[in-house]
């Protein structure tokens, strides 16, 4: 029986990522507040919020700090933009910091207001850049298949999950996916994963020879993949993937909306996993979302490809509204004040071997086929038959199920096709670690008494 509050949910608002035909008889999980690492309900029940949001929410929720840096900004300057020779101290501090944080060498930063809107921004500015260099063929940028860098026309193009492009006639015709690298499910028998890695570099520089490398400008790549499945590349990955990069003069973009900022225990993805990118995308925990903000890192090459066209055009003619907005760039500074003060990136790495143990102990469930993960992130894939890595038949709706499950042990977490991903805000304590993953198993143990008396394992 839904409420009168999920009632009027259903019948105004149009939900991101959600079933529109079953949400209106099951009803949203409507929040009111949240404290730390728990969110609570309408009716005041508590939950872990296991997601950190959409992998955002890094220092959890209630930090008053935030709060006032938002309110003074207000107060000081509510509102300016960046348009037309504008700015303000809030988006010129923020970009000075990010320059400084960067795992590249930096020379400016575009602003933006989410990851989608960073990716969307990296397509505008490679074949903006490419065309003042004199090279308008060199146009295509390759992703790969499972990557997820948004929902706008190019960066749901860069996605590469069929959901998000059934039906919105997607991808545009200038974007390639190249292989998952996603050891467990797409290596050979035997196949090692610095073999695995061997073959995807491979495959690789074979689509660019393919393709043409005089019209292949850019490779865009998670350090670790996120809404595609937390999929953590094999050894040697990027380590292989450079250097066929580098031979067709091929631009490395780093999405860090997810993988930036202390998650996986430095400041940036990039950093943990040995990319050297020409350009990098922010977003989510820059704010620790507590108000919406992205940017774009650029070095100087592209800089300087840029101000050159600008010249000749009479200006860069790309920009958001709210692009640098004042308190978001208020608010985004103070984030990082605090994860420097605290030591946010320390805390991370000492309680990463905890969460990961528990985290992998979930494969021994009967339900796991691969407990899989890194830093604060992590994911478990859910299968038929652990022997042959069968999966359950879409139709029995397993992740949704196990979700659910978990929403009544006081937990949320996420349904990633065959997985269950797991990414807590980074303040999270050992003791949470172990209510968290306390309430996960509990939801498997429930889920795998159903699927044996719904006979879902011989349906599969």
């Amino acid at each position: 029986m839904v409420s009168n509050l999920q009632a009027r949910d259903a019948a105004t608002v149009l939900h991101p990522y959600s079933n529109l035909a079953t949400l209106p008889s099951q009803g949203s999980l409507i929040l009111e507040r949240g404290e730390g690492v728990f969110v609570y309900d309408v009716d005041g029940k508590p939950y872990i919020e296991g997601m950190a949001g959409l992998w955002c929410n890094g220092l959890g929720h209630g930090r008053e700090e935030l709060v006032e840096a938002a309110a003074e900004q207000m107060r000081r300057l509510p509102f300016a933009h960046l348009f037309t020779g504008k700015s303000h101290d809030p988006a010129i501090a923020l970009a000075e910091k990010l320059k400084e944080l960067a795992p590249m060498k930096a020379a400016k930063v575009f602003f933006c207001n989410s990851g989608s809107e960073a990716n969307d921004t990296q397509v505008k500015l490679v074949w903006y850049v490419n065309n003042a260099l004199g090279r308008p063929q060199k146009k295509k940028i390759i992703s790969r298949i499972k990557a997820y860098h948004g929902v706008t026309v190019a960066s749901a193009s860069l996605t590469g999950l069929p959901n998000n492009h059934i039906d919105f006639d997607l991808p545009l015709p200038q974007v390639r996916h190249a292989g998952c690298p996603h050891h467990y499910r797409f290596a050979a028998p035997g196949e090692t994963e610095e073999d695995f890695a061997t073959r995807l570099a491979a495959e690789l520089d074979a689509l660019i020879e393919a393709e043409g490398p005089e019209t292949v400008a850019a490779f865009i790549a998670e350090p670790i993949m996120g809404a595609g499945g937390v999929i953590v590349p094999p050894a040697t990955y990027f380590e292989k993937i450079q250097p066929v990069l580098e031979k067709h003069d091929v631009m490395l973009i780093a999405d860090e909306v997810i993988c930036g900022f202390g998650r996986l225990g430095e400041w940036f993805g990039s950093t943990a996993l040995g990319m050297k990118p020409d350009t990098v995308s922010v977003a989510k925990q820059l704010s620790s979302s507590y108000l919406p903000i992205a940017g774009v890192i650029i070095p100087d090459w592209i800089d300087e490809a840029l101000t050159s066209q600008s010249a000749k055009i009479g200006t860069f003619g790309h920009g958001y509204t709210y692009s640098g907005h004042p308190v978001a760039a208020a608010v985004a500074l103070k984030t990082l004040e605090i994860y420097e003060r605290e030591d946010i990136l320390g805390h991370v790495r000492r309680i990463t071997p905890h969460f990961q143990a528990r985290l992998k102990a979930l494969g021994e469930h009967p339900l796991i086929g691969e407990a899989r993960g890194m830093g604060l992130i992590g994911a478990v894939e859910i299968v038929a038959d652990k022997a042959s890595k069968r999966l359950f038949d879409p139709k029995t709706g397993m992740g949704t199920k196990i979700v659910g499950l978990a929403q009544e042990e006081g937990l949320i977490v996420r349904a990633i096709g065959d997985g269950i991903a797991v990414c807590p805000p980074m303040v999270i304590t050992e003791a949470e670690i172990d209510a968290l993953f306390d309430r996960l198993g509990r939801a498997l143990d429930r889920a795998e008494e159903w699927a044996t008396g719904a006979g879902a394992r011989a349906a599969a």
